[in-house]
């Protein structure tokens, strides 16, 4: 079929589809048409944004949402893996209430937060020291400071479609309020990669998050380890997203140590967090009792409830047993995802509990390998939304604890009638 036709089929399902959308979700409507008045496109948080208009939650619990209309939903979104623990767990939800009872904004070191630190520092083999922050944005801008003040360098190297928080996005090379630091653009998963000594600091995710699930290889990760060692640049691993892969990150599961990591999302216990931590060389450059000590201020850096909430979510429920259990659950899930549509353009890339659909046969091995596919990614999303779950619009998902069985079979058949349905604009028939 000739692209023009393919286009109009798909452009007649998609406004089939918006239309079912907007008459089902009327207060949802409302909510965004009042939101506008006050925030810029009534949003404060652009991801959580897609046409015709973002849905409202009201409420959740376990592994489900319930929006302003009433529609309840399966959570595979997860809260961008920030959700790991569910809506409502009982432990986090007494670990919270106890740290409430004992008042906050306590304005002094805390009982909980060198516990947290412990159990971080035992878990993740790169961090003999750590900080903590309010999310992973701030941990990224601080671990790259670091990197350039230990260093005593400016440049610094990231890659096509990494994301490293709202002001370290790279995505299509990058974003006009980005941090302004001498960035150097990398493509992912180059094995000719070769730096030179101008490079202070290399941050790369072990797996691209938002730049769609892809995955680094080992090789790719071992020569970014050799080079920074060759050059004396510092290597840091954001595992803000894969700190989720083992007891101890991608980097554990790989055995491949970077100088500085940094944290963010579901360690937090599901509240506000970010942490950067490494070397004690580069770390102890922090410590206030130092003559020549680098200060490094936030107000909520050690709040009581996310001290309270990430030890209980640690030692508590995410033990390095549960932690394994949920890898192999998304490894299961991605394969049976996988082998619904053999021949078809449709194919999820991930690691563990982490995936992301795209519409193409090719492989995909970084950002610059990826199809166009914003329609049938749209129409997918408002198709899984009719079905009873919830995702990320650009496909993403991130597979909660409160995950089990039946929602993974439930969505394995959801996405199968889905192929079924679509499958004439899959073919491009």
């Amino acid at each position: 079929m000739p692209d023009a036709l393919l286009n109009t089929s798909l452009d007649a399902a998609l406004a089939d589809a918006r239309e079912r959308f907007v008459a089902a979700n009327p207060q949802s409507l409302a909510r965004h048409v009042e939101a506008t008045a006050v925030m810029p496109g009534g949003n404060t948080r652009t991801v959580l944004f897609h046409t015709p208009f973002p849905l409202t939650m009201a409420r959740g619990a376990g592994c489900r949402l319930w929006d302003a209309d009433g529609h309840e939903y399966v959570d595979l979104l997860g809260e961008y893996t920030a959700g790991l623990y569910g809506h409502s767990n009982p432990v986090i939800r007494a670990a919270l209430d106890g740290a409430l009872d004992g008042g906050w904004n306590l304005g002094g070191h805390g009982v909980m937060e060198a516990r947290l630190a412990r159990v971080i520092c035992e878990r993740f083999p790169s961090m003999e020291l750590v900080r903590f922050t309010n999310s992973g944005t701030e941990a990224n801008l601080m671990a790259i400071a670091t990197a350039l003040a230990v260093t005593r360098r400016r440049r610094v190297l990231v890659f096509e479609g990494g994301y490293h928080g709202g002001v370290l996005y790279f995505g299509g090379g990058g974003i006009p309020i980005n941090a302004p630091h001498d960035w150097v653009l990398g493509r992912y998963n180059d094995l000719g990669l070769h730096l030179d000594e101008s490079i202070g600091a290399i941050i790369v995710e072990p797996m691209l998050g938002s730049g769609g699930c892809i995955p680094a290889t080992a090789e790719f990760l071992a020569l970014l380890r050799a080079e920074a060692k060759r050059v004396g640049a510092v290597l840091i691993f954001d595992e803000v997203m894969t700190s989720r892969m083992s007891a101890g990150g991608q980097q554990a599961r790989l055995g491949i140590t970077p100088d500085m990591t940094t944290l963010g999302k579901y360690i937090g216990g599901g509240m506000s967090f970010g942490a950067f931590g490494g070397r004690a060389d580069i770390m102890a450059r922090y410590d206030p009792r130092r003559a020549d000590a680098i200060p490094h201020a936030g107000t909520f850096n050690n709040n009581v409830l996310t001290m309270a909430a990430g030890v209980a979510g640690l030692t508590r429920i995410f033990t390095p047993e549960a932690a394994e259990a949920l890898f192999e659950r998304g490894e299961r899930l991605r394969a049976q995802l996988n082998a619904l549509a053999p021949g078809l353009p449709l194919r999820w890339t991930g690691l563990g509990s982490l995936m992301t659909v795209h519409f193409q046969r090719e492989p995909i091995a970084s950002p610059a390998d990826l199809r166009p596919d914003a329609g049938l990614r749209e129409l997918f999303f408002l198709d899984m939304l009719e079905r009873g779950f919830y995702l990320a619009r650009r496909g993403m998902l991130a597979l909660s604890l409160e995950i089990g069985p039946a929602e993974a079979e439930g969505f394995v058949a959801a996405v199968g009638e889905f192929i079924a349905s679509r499958g004439s604009l899959l073919r491009g028939e």
